[in-house]
C-alpha cells in the first residue's frame, strides 16, 4: 500500500509539473493573444482574401525564428518549428477567414469593414471565431518557440484560408492546402485543431471520438414541366407541384430510411425558384439545398435514394427532374485511438470536470480534409462567459466570445503537441476515410 501511495504521489507530481512547466510563458502570452484576437476581429477579411491577416501572422512567426512559407492555397501561412531532438511531426491548424455578416454590438473592437461578396457590398465580421483561432495558434507558436529544447520532433503551424468556402469559381480551404502538399515535407503524423464555441462556458472543452461534425453536400434539383395558363393546369405539367412533392418525399428518406439511432442525417431545401407571374404555370423549377451526414454508409445510401426518388416522383406527375450532388466538406472524423491517447492531456489542462463528452453536431468543418490524410483530433473550446444567460449563435450579427477563454486553447494545443511528440504511440489510418 505504501509503495502504491508513493507511486501515486510521483505520478501526481509528474502531472503537476507537466501542467505548470510553461506557466510563466502562458502568463506572458495571454495579453498578447487577446490583443491579436481583437486586432483580427476589428480587421476581418473574407475567404481567399486574408492578405493583411496572413502578413501579420507571417511577421510574427518570422520574429520567433520559425521557418515560414506564405501564399499556400492563395493566402495560407505555414510555419515549421524543429525541436532540439528528432522525432515525429505534429500539425496544428487555425482558420483565418471571416464572414459576410454586418456586426451588431457595442464592442470597442467591433468590425466596421465592408467588402464585396457575390456582387454585393456586405459587412464583414468574424462571426464564427476564426479570429480567436488565429490568435491562439500564434500564442502556441510563441510558447513553443521559447522551449525548443523540450520539443522532440517538429511542429507545423497551419494557418488556413477559406474554411467558410472559396468564392465561386475558385479553389480554396483545407482541400487545396492538402492538394498543394501542406501535410508533406516534413510528413505530418497527426494533426490537432480546435473551434471556439459561443454556447460552451469558458474553461470547458468538449470532444467526441469518431464522427464529430457532419459531411456537408450541396444538391441542385432541376424540374422540367410544361408551361400553361394558370387557369388551365390540365393543359400543362406543373413543376412547382412536382417540386413540392419532391420536397415532401426527400424528408421521408431521413425519417423512414435512415437509422437515426446510429447517427443524425439532414436534408434541407434552402431555396426554390420558379415562375414569373401569378397566372402562369412555368416550364421549370430549381431547388438547392444541403445534406448533412455523420456516417459514410448512411451518406452513400442517402445520396443514392435522393437521385432515385427525385427522378421517380417527377415522372409520376408527368415531368422530368435531375438531382446533382456535390461535395462541400467531408465528415470531421476524430481518430479514436488518437483521442484516447490525448484525452489525459486535455483532462490535465482543463480539469476532468471541464472535459465533456458531447454528441455529434450537424455543422461542418473542412478540417475533415486533413483527417482524411492523417489521424486528427478536433475539439471545441468554451467561449461563453460563465453564468451568462444569453449567448448568440455562430454566423449571426450578435455573436461574441469571452476573451478569458483563449488561454485554455493555447495551453491545450501546446501540451497536446508536446505529449504527442514525446510519446511512443503513433496512431495510423487503417483505412483512408472515403469522401
Amino acid at each position: 500500500m505504501r509503495k502504491l501511495g508513493i507511486l501515486a504521489m510521483l505520478l501526481c507530481g509528474v502531472a503537476i509539473q507537466a501542467q505548470s512547466r510553461f506557466d510563466k510563458d502562458y502568463k506572458a502570452v495571454e495579453s498578447k493573444v487577446i490583443e491579436w484576437r481583437r486586432y483580427f476581429h476589428e480587421h476581418p477579411e473574407l475567404s481567399n482574401r486574408e492578405f493583411k491577416t496572413a502578413e501579420k501572422i507571417a511577421e510574427h512567426l518570422k520574429n520567433l525564428g520559425i521557418e515560414v512559407e506564405t501564399g499556400v492555397a492563395h493566402t495560407g501561412v505555414v510555419g515549421i518549428l524543429k525541436g532540439k531532438k528528432p522525432g515525429k511531426v505534429v500539425a496544428l491548424r487555425a482558420d483565418m477567414d471571416a464572414l459576410p455578416v454586418t456586426e451588431r454590438n457595442d464592442l470597442p473592437f467591433k468590425s466596421n469593414v465592408t467588402s464585396e461578396y457575390m456582387g454585393e457590398e456586405v459587412g464583414v465580421m468574424h462571426a464564427c471565431g476564426h479570429d480567436t483561432h488565429v490568435a491562439i495558434l500564434m500564442g502556441v507558436a510563441e510558447v513553443l518557440s521559447k522551449n525548443k529544447d523540450k520539443i522532440k520532433g517538429t511542429v507545423k503551424f497551419i494557418f488556413q484560408p477559406a474554411e467558410e468556402g472559396a468564392p465561386p469559381g475558385e479553389e480554396g480551404g483545407a482541400a487545396l492546402m492538402v492538394k498543394e502538399g501542406v501535410l508533406k515535407n516534413p510528413d505530418v503524423d497527426a494533426i490537432f485543431g480546435l473551434h471556439i464555441n459561443s454556447q460552451t462556458p469558458v474553461g470547458m472543452i468538449r470532444y467526441k471520438s469518431g464522427g464529430t461534425m457532419a459531411a456537408a453536400q450541396v444538391f441542385e434539383i432541376k424540374v422540367k414541366g410544361k408551361q400553361s395558363h394558370g387557369s388551365q393546369p390540365w393543359s400543362g405539367v406543373d413543376p412547382i407541384l412536382i417540386s413540392a412533392k419532391i420536397i415532401d418525399g426527400l424528408q421521408t428518406i431521413v425519417s423512414r430510411e435512415m437509422n437515426l439511432t446510429n447517427e443524425a442525417a439532414v436534408i434541407t431545401v434552402g431555396k426554390i425558384s420558379a415562375g414569373v407571374r401569378s397566372n402562369i404555370i412555368p416550364e421549370s423549377a430549381e431547388m438547392i439545398g444541403t445534406i448533412r451526414t455523420l456516417d459514410y454508409d448512411m451518406k452513400d445510401k442517402l445520396n443514392k435514394r435522393m437521385i432515385e426518388m427525385v427522378n421517380t416522383i417527377a415522372k409520376a406527375y408527368g415531368g422530368e427532374a435531375t438531382c446533382t450532388i456535390t461535395e462541400s466538406t467531408d465528415i470531421t472524423y476524430n481518430h479514436p485511438e488518437l483521442v484516447e491517447q490525448m484525452l489525459p492531456t486535455i483532462k490535465r489542462v482543463a480539469g476532468a470536470e471541464n472535459t465533456v463528452l458531447q454528441k455529434a453536431v450537424t455543422g461542418a468543418e473542412d478540417f475533415s480534409y486533413f483527417q482524411r490524410e492523417v489521424p486528427g483530433f478536433f475539439f471545441f473550446l468554451g467561449g461563453m462567459t460563465p453564468g451568462n444567460t444569453e449567448s448568440f449563435p455562430h454566423h449571426t450579427p450578435d455573436f461574441r466570445i469571452d476573451d478569458s477563454g483563449l488561454l485554455l486553447g493555447v495551453k491545450a494545443l501546446t501540451e497536446m503537441s508536446l505529449d504527442y511528440l514525446n510519446s511512443n504511440k503513433t496512431p495510423r489510418l487503417e483505412v483512408k476515410p472515403k469522401g
